[in-house]
């Protein structure tokens, strides 16, 4: 076997996920989270460990069936990245449970709040369960004995299951010993029992209590020797050859249903199933022990996460607050968002500053008799959107409405081929981008004609079009009438809906023709600054670092003198910190409250200090397989803004900021004597509106 020579300097990306997971469990474990957040974040741990092995875990396992030659650029092998992967998910499972079971769920029963186990109920419970289990449960369940006419089923994708185990034989004579029960998705996982038969307020029941407690009755006559949860996580990539297919949204609607029947890639079970039934389960399944997880409680942990919406208690969340707004758009009449953008470029933080204008923007273009076009790309925007109606009303009415929808948007397709349809019912343009590349640029456009010309405004942004996440995800956002920058907007567009040449922009990087080239040229600008005895820096914010051409650009600018700071939630591939290689970048990752999501790009650039804002994470396949734009902040007032807002004040944190070593691993970054300084909740502070 022979090394990879560049092995060395670069960190392996499913790992790095395993150690971001990491960081989001130690917020459940941290005493100054309130109770219920802290629940929320071990679901959150279980949401991302179920995409992390419905994509990750899933295309590492078919390199290693496919024997995939040659080493990744950090010098690991398939298998070594499977076994590597194995080994710390294993460990973080434990972890993670351990701390639902011995501080999360211990801590609210002392509030009132109760997960009541079979043991536990009173004979008045009891008796209302079994009332329920036969009124909402009994009527959908199907169980499925096997035998020779019904084999094992191909149990769904994270579905809910039990293997039941049964003793003697049905009406027929059969008496396989073994049945399968899957709950139907729409049954709830938790139920609330009312409080006239509960001693607190708040007493919760699983679902999967109840379907143990009534097994038997779907088993007339049977004796039943036990019944086990388990869940399977399939591969969940879609595979549409975009290639060969002539109606994108028609193969991808024939596609989905499939998404739930993928190669199965990991088994959870509860703590109770016997060796027996798990390896009679991993067998059907085609799995082997390192993809088996037995846990200590529910196997679907992401279903708890509804419970803090269940419970009015405030004292136990985050406290609420009330997105604030920009000086210039906080008028008690009635706001023309044209009128201001025309006055300045507008800049909106969130989830501290409101994402309404970025509605009403859209609003007010749909109702203006001024307006006479509309564009706008979509990726995630939710099923329940006010700007997609805003632009089914809009294409109502006549205006010329043009939506770039990216139908292949990861778990969010289903939605965005609903909105096409809709908005191509009201005679809206509906493109679905480039094939081979998906549409991630975040921008929309509208055109109006005011004094007999047409004057074009546009939104830019580092996040989605989708009012839920913006008040979870921190993202910046642009208002700008420069006509220079919406030329560069107008001409992506025109790329997208239509054939061509791509033209020069003047002021947008745009991947896949000059985002990574560019980048590239101004992280080496810094370095021959810094060689020329000029200052120089870098600091970049994103959500992942993996592109080596970057990484070695990043290492040469460190060589030649360069401070870099790179604030990076999740995957970094750069190994900072290492004598001859990287002693003059930092690596830092800060988690909080909010999911830090926004692409911050800052040079020094001799002086100009040059500030640019982008929807692409430095990932190969930001650079190389997405349509993605990079924009400048122009404005002097704006562009101290986003230094100190976005950059600044995350290098001062010292209570939710990590520090990452040259080996990958992260220690929480905190300064004793210190005063207390948490970038998240400043900025609460200072840009969110009184309560």
């Amino acid at each position: 076997m022979t090394n990879n020579p560049t092995g060395s300097q670069f960190l392996n990306r499913e790992v790095g996920q395993i150690e971001f997971n990491r960081r989001v469990l130690a917020q459940a474990a941290t005493k100054d989270v309130p109770l219920l957040e802290r629940l929320k974040f071990l679901c959150i741990v279980s949401s991302n460990l179920d995409e992390f092995f419905e994509v990750r875990v899933a295309g590492v396992k078919e390199q290693i069936n496919l024997d995939t030659p040659g080493f990744g650029p950090d010098g690991m092998l398939p298998h070594q990245v499977f076994k590597r992967v194995s080994e710390q998910a294993h460990a973080l499972v434990t972890l993670q449970y351990q701390l639902l079971n011995q501080e999360v769920l211990p801590g609210l029963a002392k509030e009132g709040i109760h997960f009541l186990r079979r043991s536990a109920w009173s004979d008045t419970q009891r008796e209302w369960i079994r009332a329920f289990f036969f009124r909402e449960l009994m009527p959908v369940l199907t169980p499925i004995g096997l035998d020779i006419a019904h084999p094992f089923p191909r149990v769904l994708n994270k579905s809910l299951n039990f293997a039941v185990e049964l003793e003697g034989k049905d009406a027929f004579g059969r008496s396989s010993g073994t049945a399968i029960v899957q709950a139907p998705r729409v049954l709830p996982r938790l139920i609330l029992l009312p409080r006239e038969i509960s001693d607190s307020e708040y007493n919760f029941v699983f679902l999967s209590s109840i379907l143990h407690a009534h097994v038997g009755e779907l088993f007339s006559g049977m004796n039943v020797l036990g019944c086990y949860q388990f869940r399977a996580t399939r591969n969940s990539e879609l595979f549409v050859d975009e290639e060969e297919v002539k109606n994108l949204r028609i193969a991808l609607q024939g596609e989905l249903p499939q998404r739930h029947l993928g190669n199965a890639v990991r088994l959870e079970v509860a703590d109770n199933c016997p060796k027996h039934m798990s390896d009679f389960l991993l067998e059907q399944l085609g799995l082997s022990h390192d993809d088996f997880y037995q846990v200590e409680g529910p196997v679907n942990l992401v279903r708890l996460m509804q419970v803090p919406d269940l419970i009015d208690r405030p004292d136990l969340k985050y406290p609420s607050f009330i997105p604030g707004l920009p000086q210039t758009l906080q008028k008690k009449k009635a706001v023309d968002i044209f009128q201001m953008i025309r006055n300045n470029d507008i800049l909106l933080h969130h989830p501290y500053q409101s994402f309404q204008p970025v509605i009403h923007f859209i609003q007010q273009a749909a109702v203006d008799p001024d307006v006479v076009a509309i564009k706008q790309t979509v990726y995630r925007t939710g099923t329940d959107s006010l700007i997609m109606t805003a632009l089914i009303a809009a294409a109502g009415a006549g205006k010329e409405v043009t939506v770039v929808v990216e139908l292949l948007a990861r778990f969010d397709e289903e939605a965005n081929i609903n909105w096409a349809s809709r908005l191509e019912e009201v005679g809206a343009h509906v493109v679905y981008g480039v094939v081979g590349h998906k549409t991630h640029a975040k921008m929309a456009m509208v055109v109006r004609r005011e004094e007999g010309k047409l004057r074009r405004y546009i939104h830019v942004g580092t996040g989605n079009y989708h009012a839920s996440t913006a008040r979870l995800y921190t993202d910046f956002g642009l208002f700008s009438c420069n006509e220079e920058v919406c030329a560069d907007v107008n001409e992506v567009f025109m790329q997208l809906t239509g054939l061509g040449k791509a033209g020069k922009l003047k002021h947008l990087w745009q991947s896949p023709f000059s985002l990574h080239s560019q980048m590239l040229a101004t992280i080496n600008n810094e370095a021959q600054n810094a060689i020329a005895g000029k200052p120089a820096r870098i600091i970049a914010k994103m959500n992942a670092l993996l592109e080596p051409e970057i990484i070695k650009a990043l290492y040469a600018a460190s060589g030649a003198g360069v401070k870099i700071d790179l604030i990076i939630r999740g995957v970094c591939a750069l190994r900072p910190g290492i004598k001859g290689l990287s002693e003059n970048i930092r690596v830092r990752s800060v988690i909080g409250r909010f999911l830090e999501h926004s692409r911050i790009f800052y040079f020094r650039s001799g002086g100009a200090h040059a500030i640019y804002l982008s929807s692409a994470d430095w990932m190969d396949r930001n650079f190389f397989r997405r349509i993605e734009i990079c924009f400048p902040v122009l404005e002097e007032k704006l562009k101290k803004r986003v230094l100190s807002e976005g950059l600044s004040i995350y290098l001062k944190d010292n209570r939710q900021a990590w520090e990452m070593d040259g080996d990958g691993h992260y220690h929480i970054k905190t300064a004793r004597r210190a005063k207390r300084l948490c970038a998240q909740e400043t900025l609460l502070t200072q840009l969110a509106a009184a309560k």
